[in-house]
């Protein structure tokens, strides 16, 4: 993947900075020292009225708030707040360098857009309420003092040698959609890598909490952030054409309640947790055309009332148990490779019922195709077992 830019908006002392689209945001920060500023840009596009800057003198937080009814640039932002402690760019031949050192807020309404023509490497973390467009760019975290990416003291996650506690606590921006959005979020042909931390709710990395139409993450690269992806609540995310690996724990972890999401033609790899998981609730899900290898945990694993959905067309090789069903129901597994699996190549466990297993090959994997007594009245036919 390559940039025709450089663009770093580095986080400074990173905690809690980022990009937040936040109604009430905006009504919070008038208790703190709210400065309302005018651009330059002409009267089609003034941003005098609907970008302001404000600082939390107590805690030494930087809030610019965006409420334009245009789409808004980094470009904008810089032209109407004119303060370099807080935004910076410094342009050379064929590069421009962004240094952040705010919380950038969305509010409803609003849109932020960041592509290549403003932008191509952005250090910040992102909230989104209103509308976010990222496209051709790269967003990491950044460590200024190290001149480094702000890193877990592992890459993934370690094994049970290894203490875990506090590993992944380690302050990291974040992507992530509230509750409240009414836009969506749209990530393409870019670059997402060393973001979250565990931080107790919506920090993993790339997260959707809500959204109202169909958002796209596609054609990107997503690397050792803490979760490559994970949603809570959430319909009509489509993730398309990404490489994901080597993420702390998870690769894909859509989660309580999501659905109507199609996850197909990703490649899925070294992750220290699952590949694809689809956890507590998660209905009407499609994952197909994906390679998935390499992870500590399973490839793709259906996990706790993961209902209506479908694994189908995926190769999935080099797992412990490769294709993983637990404790759901009502789903089809069909038309998968599944190979070199450590256990289990396709494992329906503890109260998954009413499952349809059909049409797969399964090369070397140790226990081929196994269910539980508690799994009930499944359907496994028609599958060639090597």
């Amino acid at each position: 993947m390559s940039f025709t830019l450089l663009v770093i908006v580095t986080v400074l002392s990173f905690s809690g900075f980022g990009l937040i689209a936040n109604p009430s945001f905006a009504q919070e920060s008038d208790q703190n020292n709210s400065v309302s500023v005018s651009s330059d840009n002409n009267s089609s596009r003034s941003s005098s009225d609907c970008i302001s800057y404000n600082t939390d003198e107590e805690n030494g937080k930087n809030t610019i708030t965006i409420s334009c009814s245009h789409s808004t640039t980094l470009t904008d932002i810089y032209n109407s707040i004119k303060n370099h402690e807080v935004l910076k760019r410094e342009d050379g031949s064929n590069q421009s360098t962004w240094i952040l050192d705010a919380t950038i807020v969305i509010e409803k309404g609003s849109t932020l857009v960041i592509n290549s023509s403003d932008a191509a490497w952005l250090k910040i973390s992102i909230r989104v309420f209103g509308n976010l467009i990222i496209d051709s760019v790269k967003i990491t975290s950044w460590d200024p003092e190290k001149n480094d990416f702000i890193k877990f003291e592992y890459d993934i996650l370690p094994d049970r040698e290894h203490e875990h506690t506090g590993i992944d606590a380690v302050p990291r921006p974040y992507i992530k959609t509230e509750d409240e959005t009414i836009g969506t979020m749209n990530i393409t042909n870019s670059e997402i890598a060393y973001l979250g931390y565990e931080c107790g709710s919506g920090c993993s990395g790339i997260s959707y909490y809500g959204s109202n139409g169909t958002s796209i993450v596609k054609n990107n690269e997503i690397h050792h952030d803490r979760f490559g992806f994970y949603s809570v609540g959430v319909g009509g995310v489509i993730l398309e054409d990404n490489h994901v690996h080597h993420n702390f724990m998870y690769g894909f972890d859509p989660h309580t309640a999501t659905h109507d999401m199609i996850i197909r033609n990703n490649t899925v790899h070294d992750h220290g947790a699952m590949g694809i998981i689809c956890s507590l609730d998660c209905y009407n899900i499609t994952i197909e055309d994906n390679e998935v290898y390499k992870s500590a945990g399973s490839g793709i694993m259906f996990s706790r009332n993961m209902s209506d959905s479908v694994a189908r067309n995926n190769d999935v090789h080099d797992e412990d148990k490769c294709i993983f069903l637990s404790q759901s129901s009502n789903n089809e597994v069909y038309n998968n490779t599944v190979s070199n699996c450590e256990s289990q190549g396709i494992y329906i466990y503890h109260n998954s019922n009413e499952n349809k297993v059909y049409n797969n090959t399964l090369i070397n994997a140790t226990e081929g195709i196994e269910y539980t007594d508690d799994s009930m009245d499944n359907v496994i036919e028609d599958n060639k077992i090597e």
